[in-house]
C-alpha cells in the first residue's frame, strides 16, 4: 500500500478499478467489535445492498433512509439547541431512540449537522445563525445569513491569489475572531531577513487574543467530537455500514452563496461573465484540491454535494450551461476518474436539467432528489445512475401513515424496477411522526423486495 493507504499500483489503475476498489471497502470489516454475529451479518447484507445500488443493479430489496431528524430529542423534552451545546444529553436521547427502535425499523440514528455551538461563537461565525445564537434556544436548525463577503472589484484578487484573498480578506469578514488576520501584508512579501518585521502583528493585542481563541476553539471543537464519536463508533458495530465520504459545492453556488451573494453573482453574469467564469475555473481547482489531498483520501467512497442555484427557475439554461455546469463538471470528472461516487443533492426541482447532466460514466454518479418528478428523473438517468429522494418531508410531519403507504408505494413502482433505487424524503422534515416513518418502513419491506 502507498503511504496515502492507497495501493501502490494506483496510478496506474483505470478509473473504474478505483471505483471498484473503493466500493469494495465497504464490505471491508476489519477492526469492527460487531455487538452479535447477527450484527455482523447485516453489516455485510446492507453494504452488499448500497453497493448494488450505486452499480445500478437490482439488490435483495429498495434500500430506506428513514427520516429520523430530531425526533429522538423532541421525544426526550430536547431540541437542536441541545445538540449543539449539550451533546451529551443528544448522544444520550438518540441511543435510547436506537435502543428501543433500531431493530424494529433496522435503523441507527445520529444527529445531523451538530456542529459545537459553543466554538462557533468563539469564532464569531457570521454566515449563519442557530439555536442559541440568532435564533431562539428551540428552532429547528440553522439559518444561512447571505451577504456580499467579496466585492465586484476583489474578483481579480481572487483569481491571482486565492490563498491569500482567502486568508487576508474573506475569511476575517465572515469569521469576527480571524479580523485580525486583515492586518497582514502578503506572505509571499517575506523573503529575506528585513522581512521578519512583518511578524510584529503576532505582538498586537488584538491579534494575540485571535490566537487563544483558536486554541479554545479546538479544545470545544475536540471535546464535542468526541461524545459524538463515542455514538458514532458504535453505529458499525451495530450492522450498520457508512460510507465514508467528503463534502464539495458546485463552484458556482461557492461563489453566490457563500462570497458574493445571490443578487450580485446574478449581475456578475451580465456584467463581469470573464472574470465570473475565470473565478469558478479557479473555485472548482480549490475544491479538487481539498478533496485529493485529504488525509482521508484512502477510505472515502464518495463526495457529496448540494446544489442550490442551479435548480429550476434560477437562471436561464443557456446560463446554466455557461455558468453553472461546466466547472461543476470539472470537479465530479477529477473525482470520477479517482473512483469516487459523486452524489448530488438537487435541492429544489431540477427537472429542466436532467439531460444536460447525463452524460458521465454509468455508476459513477448519484442523484438525491428533492422535488423533482421521480418517474421522470428514472427514465432519464436511471440506466446509468442511481437515485432516490421526493417523498415530501411535509408528509412525514402532517399526513397519516396510509397517505405515506400509497406515496412510497407509488415510488417503488415507478423507480425501483432495474434497481439503482433508495427510497427516502427529499430533504430532512422536523418533527417527523413516528408512525409515518414506520409506514415507510413497512412499505419498503412489503412492496420493495426484488424476486429473483
Amino acid at each position: 500500500m502507498a503511504m496515502s493507504g492507497l495501493p501502490e499500483n494506483w496510478g496506474e489503475m483505470t478509473r473504474e478499478q478505483k471505483r471498484e476498489y473503493r466500493l469494495s471497502r465497504m464490505l471491508d470489516t476489519e477492526g469492527i467489535k460487531f455487538v452479535s454475529p447477527e450484527a455482523e451479518k447485516n453489516y455485510k447484507l446492507r453494504a452488499q445492498r448500497q453497493i448494488d445500488v450505486y452499480n445500478v443493479t437490482e439488490p435483495d430489496q429498495v434500500p430506506v433512509n428513514l427520516p429520523i431528524g430530531n425526533l429522538p430529542l423532541l421525544m426526550e423534552g430536547l431540541n437542536s439547541y441541545t445538540s449543539m451545546y449539550e451533546p451529551e444529553k443528544a448522544m444520550a436521547a438518540y441511543k435510547k431512540f436506537n435502543e428501543k427502535y433500531g431493530e424494529e425499523l433496522e435503523v441507527f440514528a445520529a444527529p445531523m449537522g451538530g456542529m459545537p455551538g459553543k466554538a462557533l461563537e468563539l469564532l464569531d461565525y457570521k454566515l449563519y445563525y442557530w439555536p442559541g445564537h440568532g435564533l431562539p434556544n428551540d428552532a429547528s436548525g440553522w439559518q444561512f445569513i447571505e451577504g456580499e463577503y467579496m466585492s465586484a472589484d476583489e474578483y481579480d484578487d481572487l483569481i491571482r491569489d486565492p490563498s491569500d484573498f482567502w486568508i487576508r480578506k474573506y475569511l476575517p469578514r465572515v469569521f469576527g475572531t480571524l479580523e485580525p488576520f486583515s492586518m497582514f501584508q502578503p506572505f509571499t512579501n517575506i523573503t529575506e531577513n528585513v522581512h521578519v518585521n512583518q511578524f510584529a502583528v503576532f505582538g498586537m493585542p488584538q491579534m494575540q487574543d485571535s490566537l487563544q481563541k483558536f486554541i479554545e476553539v479546538g479544545k470545544e471543537y475536540n471535546k464535542h467530537m468526541a461524545v459524538t464519536f463515542e455514538l458514532m463508533g458504535q453505529r458499525a458495530a451495530n450492522g450498520f455500514p457508512g460510507a465514508m465520504g467528503s463534502f464539495a459545492k458546485a463552484p458556482f453556488d461557492t461563489l453566490g452563496d457563500s462570497l458574493r451573494g445571490t443578487t450580485s453573482i446574478m449581475k456578475d453574469m451580465y456584467r463581469y461573465p470573464d472574470k465570473l467564469l475565470k473565478a469558478l475555473d479557479v473555485v472548482a481547482d480549490l475544491q479538487i484540491s481539498s478533496v485529493l489531498n485529504s488525509p482521508n483520501i484512502a477510505r472515502m467512497t464518495m463526495v457529496t454535494y448540494p446544489l442550490h442555484k442551479g435548480a429550476d427557475g434560477w437562471m436561464s439554461q443557456k446560463q446554466f450551461d455557461t455558468f453553472y455546469w461546466p466547472s461543476l463538471k470539472k470537479v465530479m470528472d477529477a473525482f470520477i476518474e479517482e473512483g469516487l461516487i459523486q452524489s448530488l443533492f438537487a435541492e429544489g426541482s431540477f427537472e429542466t436539467r436532467l439531460e444536460s447532466v447525463n452524460v458521465f460514466p454509468k455508476g459513477t454518479t448519484h442523484w438525491y432528489f428533492d422535488q423533482t418528478d421521480m418517474k421522470l428523473a428514472k427514465e432519464v438517468l436511471g440506466k446509468n445512475y442511481s437515485i432516490q429522494g421526493n417523498i415530501p418531508a411535509s408528509m412525514v410531519v402532517t399526513s397519516d401513515p396510509e397517505t405515506v403507504r400509497t406515496y412510497c408505494r407509488k415510488l417503488i413502482e415507478d423507480c425501483a424496477p432495474g434497481g439503482g433505487y433508495i427510497m427516502s424524503t427529499g430533504c430532512m422534515p422536523d418533527k417527523p411522526k413516528l408512525e409515518n416513518i414506520r409506514a415507510i418502513y413497512e412499505t419498503v419491506k412489503e412492496y420493495g423486495v426484488y424476486k429473483k
